[in-house]
């Protein structure tokens, strides 16, 4: 066999490995933009992996019906995946914010990628069946491919994504296939048909990719805009989300995957009502527990008790914890509560820390994201809230951020019915926050709520320790016939998606 014959098997092997790699890598961005946007991160998931696996399937039935210039049709495929992998996220981006077309175009960029990667692997086997024995063929592209797998499902959430962010991963990957293919037209030339036309392709392609790589901020920024409206003053790509800064006057919005978490203008409202019900009920606040609120906004209003000795605030992202501690427009607005020395700051998942947690705690404030995938839904269950009454004595109080109970009533009530299936006395109540509407809470112990208050600062602006003005629900704002939210059933999910669905 000559070096020329290995080395022609080799690189095509080779290829085969940059197609896993690179086919995953498209894959995986279209199932995090799904869930970035739409939610649902397990059903999104679920969809994309099951239409990019089905589309395959087309695909290598589809590359049966080759049968001429296999290996230039090989590199025009090679070239086109790159084109249209790494066009995706942009195109997508520009989609949700301008029409209303985003869930079909991003089935559609998954479908044709699936056919298009699926055609790769039939058309490598005919191209090489006669150079390589078919046991060692077989054996060699699907090793090739597998470890190629293996490789991408690695690098994309552990250092593409916070690295790169959710646009640049795949515009970066399109000029990896491309590039490929414009090593195979070179090396390739004296089996390749029309390589001229090829290379027009491939050099356009290649020099539309770098030039999207180089400007993918401005236009990730000005895509955004469209979205929010609003000027874009910071941003960032998290392992976990996406975090974006918007300002517009004097009133500064954060959000986490385009879901608005406070605006400065009224957040005041929405923590006074979380936090004071809570510490003002109950009689020692010695040591607190934040679960959530890597903001600082919450631990602002605890830090107003001088009792308070210590605090420990338990937030997965570190890049939330980070940026809020060292951001001065959001240092002045937290108080710097971040830096306080009372304050210790844990990365990392509340339900595995709370589960592994020893200390008992006097109160427990819980800030987490609405249910709105699995991931959070857990931080909702019966089995989350009895890891958390391990972790508190007889007379703590426990308070929960529990939705809106005017547009997600099943919801707020769901929570409620969970959380007393463990800490039996509970209270709830909404205070109406501008930026999102009415909105819920719960607090919540082993024994009754006290009407009386224990702990009281002054310089609230909107909460005046009159807990029963807020507990009223009028009848729009009520549920019944609920079931409990447990880890394996995941209900309250399904209530708060189709509640929040219709707005």
């Amino acid at each position: 066999m000559d070096k020329r014959k290995i080395s022609f098997e080799n690189l095509l092997l080779f290829s085969v490995l940059i197609i896993a790699i690179c086919g995953l890598i498209y894959e995986l961005v279209a199932g995090a933009l799904a869930s970035y946007l739409m939610g649902d991160s397990v059903k999104q998931f679920s969809f994309v992996i099951g239409v990019y696996l089905f589309s395959m399937g087309i695909g290598s039935y589809l590359a049966k019906f080759i049968h001429s210039n296999l290996i230039s049709k090989f590199v025009e495929i090679e070239i086109i995946v790159g084109l249209v992998g790494g066009l995706s996220s942009t195109v997508l981006f520009w989609l949700y914010n301008t029409s209303q077309i985003f869930e079909a175009a991003l089935y559609l960029f998954v479908f044709v990628i699936g056919c298009l990667v699926g055609m790769e692997i039939p058309l490598l086997l005919n191209i090489l069946k006669d150079k390589v024995k078919f046991k060692d063929l077989v054996s060699n592209v699907f090793t090739f491919d597998y470890i190629g797998a293996l490789f991408a499902s690695i690098l994309f959430p552990l250092v593409l994504i916070p690295q790169l962010g959710i646009v640049k991963t795949p515009i970066l990957f399109g000029i990896i296939n491309v590039s490929i293919g414009i090593l195979l037209i070179y090396y390739l030339k004296e089996e390749l048909k029309n390589s001229l036309a090829l290379k027009i392709r491939a050099f356009f392609s290649l020099f539309l990719l770098l030039f999207l790589y180089a400007f993918s901020n401005q236009i990730l920024s000005l895509s955004e805009e469209k979205l929010y409206n609003e000027s874009i003053v910071f941003s960032l790509n998290s392992s976990y989300q996406r975090l974006v800064v918007t300002r517009n006057h004097n009133e500064t919005k954060f959000y986490l995957n385009n879901n608005l978490q406070f605006s400065s203008r009224d957040e005041y409202r929405y923590h006074e009502a979380l936090v004071h019900p809570v510490l003002s009920k109950a009689k020692r606040i010695d040591n607190i527990l934040i679960l959530g609120g890597g903001d600082g906004l919450a631990l602002r209003e605890i830090l107003k008790y001088q009792q308070v000795q210590h605090i420990t605030l338990v937030d997965l992202d570190p890049e939330v914890t980070r940026f809020f501690r060292s951001n001065e427009t959001m240092k002045k607005l937290n108080q710097n509560s971040l830096n306080n020395e009372k304050v210790e700051v844990v990365n990392s998942d509340a339900f595995i820390w709370v589960k592994n947690c020893v200390e008992k705690y006097d109160a427990v404030i819980i800030d987490f994201p609405d249910p709105s995938n699995y991931s959070l839904g857990k931080l909702y269950s019966l089995q989350f809230y009895q890891y958390l009454q391990k972790i508190t004595h007889e007379k703590s109080v426990i308070g929960v951020q529990s939705t809106s109970p005017f547009f997600a009533p099943k919801t707020f009530w769901c929570i409620n019915k969970t959380l007393e299936q463990v800490f039996p006395f509970s209270v709830p109540y909404h205070a109406y926050i501008p930026a999102f509407g009415e909105w819920g809470f719960t607090v919540a112990g082993m024994r009754p709520i006290p009407q009386k208050n224990y702990q009281i600062v002054a310089g609230n602006k909107f909460y005046d320790y009159n807990l029963t003005r807020l507990s009223y629900f009028s009848q729009d704002m009520k549920a019944q016939s609920l079931e409990i939210n447990r880890l394996d059933n995941q209900i309250l999910v399904r209530y708060f998606d189709e509640e929040w669905s219709q707005f």
